[in-house]
């Protein structure tokens, strides 16, 4: 999956009322991708990674003292506000201590692909992906200045 078609997934399936826990968007993206091919699962898995792996940097998470989990929920909120945020988060650190300070979690986007592929196959999906987005795993992030 492309990186814009990935964000235009996530704009397609963002609902017209505000879902800051990104509940109603992470079923939107499952009924969605559980309706095409599976490897519109495994490129959105991909992507999403890429997404998560990027925002795992000191900037982000040192300044802030989260957990390693509140820090990969916190990541997700960024990713599932859409690119315009992502981007611009990518861009000043600074905005992202509104996620943290309002407790912006989007956890339930972390099993968007799973959920879909088990729509599709009926299995259990034991994947990896190539950039992992567990919170520090970032090394290049995560190296010192």
């Amino acid at each position: 999956m492309h990186e814009n078609t990935f964000w235009q997934l996530i704009d397609d399936c963002t609902p017209p009322t505000p879902d800051p826990d990104a509940e109603q968007l992470a079923a939107a993206l499952t009924h969605r991708l559980s309706a095409g091919p599976l490897a519109t699962v495994v490129g959105f898995a991909e992507q999403l990674s890429w997404a998560l792996h990027r925002l795992d940097r000191r900037e982000y998470g040192n300044r802030n003292g989260l957990s390693g989990d509140s820090f990969l929920y916190t990541r997700a909120a960024v990713v599932a506000a859409g690119r315009g945020a992502y981007e611009a988060t990518l861009h000043d650190p600074r905005l992202f201590t509104p996620y943290v300070e309002d407790l912006i979690w989007a956890e339930r986007l972390l099993y968007v692909p799973d959920e879909a592929y088990g729509r599709i196959t009926g299995e259990e999906w034991d994947r990896s992906t190539r950039y992992s987005y567990e919170s520090y795993s970032n090394t290049e992030g995560w190296a010192d200045a």
